[in-house]
């Protein structure tokens, strides 16, 4: 493609198409054809250096990255020869030029050989400062977004304080609950050593009385066994 780029100075305030109108870069010889490179640029024509970089990282295609080091070269040339602000430069053009083409051969059936063709491309892409109303929509954009942001980590940090402030208060009510059980269980305990000891004690005192019932018993029989003997001995004797 020869001629002016028609898609070069699109806006009232440039000159006219063909003038340069920005800081280029421009990368020769790329292996890949121009047609796949031209689905890529349009892609990020028009759009701001950032989105455009994030554009070109997030598509599937091995031509992006090429594409991608020639945006970052022409916002180099930019900040470094022109001494523009990064953050104010948009793609105000971006085309692929046909390259020179590789001619290669494969053998084929019968002795005979199929041509390969393999392109190659030329890439520019032309960066150059926004209008101030449009620096002006995106720094609104951004200041909506970063206190949109603030906003919401803001919710969240709430959200999670109150859910942190709940258990926290869910596991000291379980905790006084436990307490309160132990407590229970320890007096029941101590109710039943109590109640063991005061059955030891009765059964201790049975057992004494019986004790006492039973030698009081002999003690008796032992007795009337002396007597009877002593009125035997008087009676033997009487009679002898």
């Amino acid at each position: 493609m020869t001629g002016p780029k028609l898609n070069e100075a699109q806006t009232p305030s440039m000159a006219r198409a063909g003038e340069r109108s920005g800081t280029k870069a421009v990368a020769k010889h790329v292996r890949s054809s121009a047609y796949k490179a031209r689905v890529v640029l349009d892609l990020i024509r028009g759009l701001d250096v950032r989105r455009a970089d994030e554009v070109l990282a997030l598509t599937q295609r091995d031509i992006a990255r090429d594409i991608r080091k020639v945006l970052r070269s022409a916002v180099a040339n930019a900040v470094n020869n022109e001494g523009q602000d990064a953050e104010e430069l948009f793609v105000v053009a971006c085309f692929a030029d046909e390259g020179t083409t590789l001619k290669r051969f494969r053998p084929r059936a019968r002795g005979r050989a199929t041509r390969i063709r393999k392109r190659t491309c030329h890439i520019t892409v032309i960066v150059a400062r926004m209008s101030d109303e449009r620096l002006e929509i995106l720094r609104a954009k951004a200041e909506g977004a970063s206190a949109s942001a603030s906003a919401a980590r803001r919710a969240r940090v709430d959200a999670s304080r109150r859910r942190a402030e709940a258990a926290q208060a869910s596991s000291d009510e379980v905790e006084d609950d436990s307490v309160e059980d132990v407590s229970e269980e320890t007096s029941a305990e101590v109710d039943s050593v109590e109640l063991a000891d005061e059955t030891v004690e009765d059964a201790s005192d049975d057992v004494v009385d019986d004790a006492a019932d039973d030698s009081a018993d002999d003690a008796a029989e032992a007795t009337e066994e002396v007597a009877d003997e002593s009125e035997a001995d008087e009676a033997d004797e009487e009679n002898n």
